[in-house]
């Protein structure tokens, strides 16, 4: 690659997600990677470190993005795509051994969550749930006095959807301290505002389908570590599982990446500005925000992040002829601009009631609407939730 992890090292990270995964500088080479379309590749004798071999084992179009997500996140070793955030999943989760302890918080990704709980169903390992926000807890599920320490911890920060905000830094020093390795699922705050590998974290794990990507055309997965034995295991599973990208898909989140920086600082913003106005809205009975000063993650937030990102969550007030539920639902089917529809991180503005999902903790209030903030101009946006807000006193 062109640019190297060094020279990264020294750029902004604004520069670095338009400059990474170019091919060597030579004349009349393209300035974009092709996509490279085979199933196997010319070899003979045995395969050694760094061959090909068969398009399960490697593909060049993985290449640029697997280097430019490790440059991003201040990895030493090239990040791993997947098919799938799911299957991303799936590997880091295949870290822990038979029989050993999980540590989750409650608030996860719900795919996440259910994953672990059919695993552990199965006897893989012992799973325990956490409120990842209360740091006394999870360190003592992590070295309980009566029982086995855990062998991972999984981190959300923010989580999803409640927004929670863990203190990271102090985690994982006592994940590690139990002998437990960590994974930090940074989907939500992108290297762009949060770096999970600089504060502790052995993994990193992100589902490229959201910001990474950014137009809610592709499905990906990625994780990245800079922990050589880490990799190489994980590597293992990807290609005996069969969990790989497609070269199409990698190519596009690639190109999706190019304006990661662009569009993080708009919806950042955006978002900041909807939570403000919405939180003194009568509709509104409830907002989470860590870029708010009254919320209860944002002395942390403003700690271990640049920024608050792009996600906020309401709840919507009921009245004496509806549930708060049944008025979350009117005021999603009200709007005309934000998108109903699941997923985040897109370019368009997405809102959903999270408890639609049957797979959604109970913990998650009825009432409770994610919205992902996009890219469009904020007075449309503001004006369009205004409007929706307003037609449930209709």
């Amino acid at each position: 690659m062109s640019l190297s992890r060094e020279h990264a090292a020294e750029l902004s990270a604004d520069t670095v997600v338009v400059a990474a995964g170019r091919p060597e500088r030579a004349h009349d080479e393209a300035v974009n990677p092709p996509i490279v379309l085979s199933s196997t590749y010319y070899g003979t004798g045995a395969l050694g470190d760094g061959d090909r071999g068969y398009g399960r084992y490697a593909n060049p179009t993985w290449d640029p993005f697997e280097e430019a997500l490790a440059q991003l996140e201040g990895a030493e070793l090239p990040g791993l795509l997947y098919a799938s955030g799911l299957a991303a999943v799936n590997s880091a989760l295949s870290l822990i051994p038979a029989g050993g302890v999980l540590v989750m918080p409650s608030h996860s990704y719900a795919g996440s969550l259910v994953m672990a709980a059919e695993l552990a169903a199965k006897g893989l390992f012992e799973l325990r749930i956490v409120d990842i926000a209360d740091t006394d807890a999870v360190k003592a599920q992590l070295a309980p006095d009566d029982g086995k320490a855990a062998d991972m911890l999984w981190v959300e920060s923010p989580t999803n959807p409640m927004l929670g905000i863990a203190d990271v830094r102090a985690l994982t020093h006592a994940a590690h301290a139990a002998g437990a390795v960590v994974v930090t699922d940074n989907t939500f705050s992108t290297p762009l505002v949060q770096q999970p590998l600089s504060l502790g974290s052995d993994v990193v794990l992100h589902s490229v389908t959201k910001y990474l990507a950014g137009h809610s055309d592709v499905v990906l997965g990625a994780l990245v570590t800079s922990n050589p034995e880490i990799r190489a295991e994980l590597l293992h599973q990807r290609t005996i599982h069969g969990g790989i990208a497609g070269p199409f898909e990698a190519w596009l989140a690639l190109r999706g990446l190019r304006t990661l920086a662009l569009r993080v600082e708009r919806s950042q913003a955006s978002a900041a500005t909807l939570a403000e106005r919405l939180k003194g809205h009568p509709r509104v009975e409830g907002i989470r925000f860590p870029g708010l000063p009254d919320d209860p993650g944002h002395e942390r937030a403003r700690k271990q992040m640049k920024g608050f990102g792009s996600i906020l969550c309401i709840q919507v007030a009921g009245d004496a002829g509806r549930s708060a539920a049944d008025a979350a639902d009117e005021l999603v089917k009200a709007l005309r601009l934000w998108i109903p529809a699941t997923s985040l991180g897109g370019v368009e503005s997405l809102i959903e009631r999270r408890r639609r999902h049957t797979a959604e903790p109970e913990s998650v209030p009825e009432n409770l609407v994610r919205m992902s903030v996009g890219i469009e101009n904020v007075e449309d946006l503001w004006a369009d939730l205004e409007q929706a807000l307003g037609s449930l006193d209709a």
